[in-house]
Formats: C-alpha cells, sequence, structure tokens
C-alpha cells in the first residue's frame, strides 16, 4: 500500500512538473542552490521529478516491482505500523544520500542539476536482494534471469564505470549510493539480517 502511494505522489508531482517550470525548478535538484542558498529540501524533492515520461515510467515501474517486496518485509521483520514506516525513511533518506557525492562534486557548477528517483529506486532494489538474494532479475532484453546476488555487483560495477566515463546524463553515482545504502540501512537495524541473506543463498 505505500509503494502504490509513493507512486502515485511521485506520478502527480512529476506531471505538474511536465507542465510548470517554475515547479519543477523548486523541487529539483541543483547543487549549487543546495550548498550556498540552503535550499535544502531539494536533496529530497528531486526524487518527485522526472525529466520525461519515459523517465517517469521506467522508475515506478521498478519501484511497484521491488518495493512491494520490500514493504512486506519491513513489516515482517518489525511489524506494523513501524515496518511502514520504516519503509518510507529508507526511501526518502535514500534519496538525499544518493545525492551527497553530488552535492560535494558539483556544489560550484551551478549548470549541474538532477532530477528522478532512481536513488531510490536502487536503494529498493538492492534491499530486495538482501532479504531474496535469488530473486530473478532481467536486464534489458536478455530473456534470462540473473540471481540478485549475483546482478548486484555487476550493477555496481557498472554504475562506477559509467560514473567514471561521465558519458552521458544519467547519474549514475545516484544509483551506486543508493544501491549501497538500501543495504546499509536494514544491515543497520537488524545486523543478523546478514546472516538470511547468507543462509538464502547456502540454501
Amino acid at each position: 500500500m505505500i509503494t502504490i502511494i509513493l507512486i502515485a505522489i511521485t506520478t502527480a508531482v512529476s506531471i505538474w512538473c511536465f507542465s510548470s517550470r517554475s515547479a519543477f525548478r523548486t523541487f529539483w535538484f541543483n547543487a549549487q542552490e543546495v550548498w550556498y542558498l540552503k535550499k535544502w529540501w531539494q536533496i529530497i524533492t528531486h526524487g518527485f521529478v522526472h525529466g520525461s515520461w519515459g523517465h517517469l515510467l521506467f522508475n515506478m515501474l521498478a519501484l511497484f516491482c521491488f518495493g512491494r517486496v520490500v514493504e512486506e518485509y519491513f513489516v515482517a521483520v518489525w511489524g506494523s505500523p513501524i515496518g511502514q514506516i520504516l519503509y518510507v525513511v529508507l526511501y526518502l533518506t535514500a534519496t538525499a544520500v544518493s545525492s551527497v557525492w553530488d552535492l560535494f562534486k558539483y556544489r560550484d557548477d551551478w549548470q549541474y542539476s538532477a532530477v528522478g528517483a532512481s536513488g531510490a529506486v536502487s536503494a529498493i532494489l538492492f534491499a530486495s536482494i538482501l532479504f531474496e538474494p535469488k530473486m530473478g532479475i532481467y536486464i534489458y532484453l536478455i530473456p534470462i534471469p540473473i540471481p540478485g546476488y549475483i546482478f548486484a555487483p555487476l550493477y555496481l560495477l557498472y554504475c562506477w564505470w559509467m560514473a567514471r566515463r561521465n558519458a552521458d546524463n544519467i547519474g549514475h553515482t545516484a544509483h551506486f549510493w543508493g544501491a549501497v545504502y538500501g543495504v546499509l540501512f536494514p544491515l543497520a537495524l537488524r545486523p543478523d539480517l546478514f546472516s538470511f541473506f547468507l543462509r538464502q543463498i547456502g540454501g
């Protein structure tokens, strides 16, 4: 249910910003504005804004697929409503944490801005892998699912490599740190989840 609410809010805000440039610039993440003008809300609000319909649909589809898994596990581990609250905290803080690297790197570059829920969605994806490491994940048009525990290191290597190349307009650094945070957040709350992860791989 919380996943659906997050999707609904993100979709509504994104559609609003498609037609309102002022709203778009209010909610986006601009490193210089955050650092020097103290627009700290942007490290959260940019996750509810997207640059195009394709960008929005891809992120929300991924959130729908993996978010429900994580939400169910959070409720199973921590109960209700604490599980739902922690799930929302993970999502929102992942949006912020995934932007910290770029905040420091681009704080003097007025041209750098970013939008999208990709950092938070990466966190949700990796949290789902922590809970279900053998879950099959499809990559683009490859018809064979890759187990999550194999996909995870490949994804991190890809994000690191693409971030170093800096050859496109995609926030690979945000994807990387969001993914890492998606594992660290639940482990910080329940370190024994790592044993659960290892048992699932071994079993």
